[in-house]
């Protein structure tokens, strides 16, 4: 197991020393190789070789708080340990991830003897899985017919859970569970299934659903779980009795906001895979990647997959440092990174054209693998609309906050400073709404105000000062609109939806903006110093969020050509394009036309 690693903020030693033991992921006869995860894709074969290396090198205890026995100290590493894994195949890193999503109830309201049991299975290599998902309710999570009755010790439990990750391979089960069968928000619990247990007990207690065949993460085990009179004892309660439905909204703003990895890992390989087409593909006697709506293309992507590496961090900083705002934090995140995710993806497929869609033609027909996988992440722990009308439902408390001025603002600010040691998690803290208000928006006109500060003493940082004080403008409209929208219980209109969507495009540059004033300093004299500098990625990430929120762009081309000569500078150099200095494993392809890639 590797030592745990120092960071300094800028860079995360841990993440980068897991990508060395994956090894290079461009070598066929490697065991963690692009090919392999193709070749394990054709068969739908789950990656289990795959899986056992990622335990021998002790992934599994990162998924456990270290008060519980493991090496999980802060949400933003493990992210990046996420996307690492995640860079390389998202069916492993969703196969092999989905044991934290099973302990997370544990983690949020277990019992300490509970979670140190737990976190010991966990570290062995068991796998855990989460019962939510019915076949005929999706999620309406209240309509569960899964239900436990009681029988002296325990309960004897009765139902179906459909389309779960590791239903079958998972030794334990997160089982949401009707255990009042008059109903209601209180009339459900988690229970801790050990499926081993029930083995010893009563072999015909439960019984494995076959797989479900899937258009992507085809290898994955998604299956489902039937139980007849399964006797689960008491001991195996996670929290209070009926308590199971808010443990469980709990434990997904948690899950909610780390599954940014995923996206954030598959931007990285769809857009390695464009970029090298676009060097390598000749059209009209010129590359394609000299030419200006290719270069348009390639800059916007990166741009897109910068903010939302920004929008991630922070997010996983605040799962620390602003915990009872987290109900917003994990909806804007889980809506942003899978839909904006989705959207580069696509946008890129237009560059590779015919090849986005063909196996074996190029770069081992990953693309179209990596954008198949990716759809699924929008669906995890809640779709875009359960996002959505999350934030809709509360539209009341962030108007009042906003009004007041009672949001989290020191969290946010010490989410932005990435050099800030982050404090351990208080999962008391947790709550479904957040009754304050949004300390993110609450400081953006603190950020506005900084940034315009600069770029009096600073000219080159005018452009992105001007385009501050617009999403300043544009976010005070929004809360007008949310103050219309406020109390809506049914009959939510499309409108609403909107302006949810155009909220989280704010929140995404009030992050952006405190990360850059924050943090830009510390990147002084690091691989990744020209993106910050200047508030080169500020400015086209700022850029992007107003083309999004259907304003007009500010005209700053200038910024996308850079960041594309960044893109280009990185790759070649063996460096991840990322805002945090990280050297991959893999040399940088060797090419005789890579002498001149941005425009003079």
């Amino acid at each position: 197991m590797p030592a745990t690693a120092d960071r300094s903020g800028r860079s995360y030693p841990l993440a980068e020393e897991l990508d060395g033991f994956l090894g290079d992921p461009e070598d066929p006869g490697g065991w963690f190789s692009y090919a392999r995860c193709v070749e394990l894709d054709e068969k739908e074969e789950f990656p289990a070789d795959i899986c056992r290396r990622l335990d021998d090198w002790g992934l599994p205890a990162h998924y456990v708080p270290v008060r519980h026995g493991g090496r999980l100290t802060d949400y933003e590493q493990m992210l990046q340990l996420m996307r690492t894994v995640a860079r390389r195949d998202l069916t492993v890193a969703i196969g092999h991830g989905k044991t934290y999503l099973g302990g997370v109830c544990v983690w949020v309201a277990g019992t300490p003897e509970q979670a140190a049991r737990l976190g010991a299975d966990i570290r062995a290599g068991v796998p855990v899985s989460l019962g939510l998902t019915e076949r005929a309710h999706g999620s309406d999570l209240l309509a569960g017919e899964v239900h436990g009755v009681p029988d002296g010790t325990g309960w004897l439990v009765n139902g179906e859970k459909w389309l779960i990750n590791n239903a079958t391979r998972g030794g334990l089960l997160s089982l949401l569970t009707r255990t009042d069968p008059a109903g209601g928000p209180r009339a459900f619990s988690v229970l801790l299934v050990d499926k081993r247990a029930l083995d010893k007990l009563d072999r015909t207690a439960y019984r494995h659903l076959p797989k479900n065949l899937t258009h992507g993460i085809r290898g994955a085990d998604i299956s489902g779980i039937a139980f007849d009179d399964a006797p689960v004892d008491r001991s195996a309660l996670v929290g209070a009795e009926g308590a199971g439905l808010e443990i469980v909204l709990k434990a997904l703003q948690l899950t909610r906001t780390m599954c940014a990895a995923l996206s954030l890992g598959a931007a990285d390989h769809g857009l390695r895979i464009v970029l090298d087409f676009a060097r390598e593909r000749e059209l009209y006697g010129r590359r394609l990647i000299d030419l200006p709506q290719a270069r348009h293309q390639l800059g916007t992507a990166a741009a897109d997959v910068l903010l939302h590496e920004a929008l991630a961090t922070v997010a996983a900083r605040l799962v620390h440092t602003q915990t009872g705002e987290l109900s917003i934090t994990s909806a804007v995140t889980k809506y942003l990174l899978p839909s904006g995710t989705e959207d580069v993806l696509t946008r890129l497929t237009r560059l590779l054209g015919a090849r986005a869609y063909l196996k074996g033609v190029h770069a081992d027909g990953m693309f179209q693998k990596v954008e198949r996988d990716h759809r699924i992440v929008g669906m995890f722990d809640g779709n875009t609309l359960v996002n959505l009308n999350s934030l809709i439902n509360q539209f009341r408390s962030l108007v009042r906050g906003r009004r007041r001025g009672t949001g989290d603002t020191a969290g946010a600010e010490a989410a932005y400073d990435l050099s800030a040691p982050l404090p351990e998690l208080d999962v008391s803290r947790l709550s479904l709404v957040a009754r304050g208000g949004s300390g993110v928006l609450a400081g953006l006109g603190t950020s506005v105000d900084r940034l315009t500060e600069l770029a009096r003493q600073r000219p080159e940082l005018a452009p992105a000062a001007k385009a501050a004080g617009r999403i300043k403008d544009v976010a005070e409209r929004v809360h007008e609109e949310m103050a219309a929208w406020q109390g809506l219980v049914d009959g939510v209109p499309p409108a609403a939806f909107d302006t949810a969507r155009r909220y989280t495009l704010c929140h995404c540059a009030a992050v952006c903006l405190g990360l850059w004033t924050h943090s830009a300093p510390l990147f002084a004299g690091t691989t990744t110093e020209p993106l910050w500098r200047d508030g080169l990625w500020l400015r086209a990430a700022l850029d992007r969020l107003l083309t999004r929120l259907g304003e007009p762009d500010t005209g700053d081309d200038e910024a996308y050509e850079e960041l594309l000569g960044r893109l280009v500078a990185a790759r070649s150099s063996g460096e991840l394009f990322s805002l945090h200095p990280h050297r991959l494993p893999s040399a940088p392809p060797r090419r005789a036309a890579d002498a001149t890639t941005a425009r003079n």
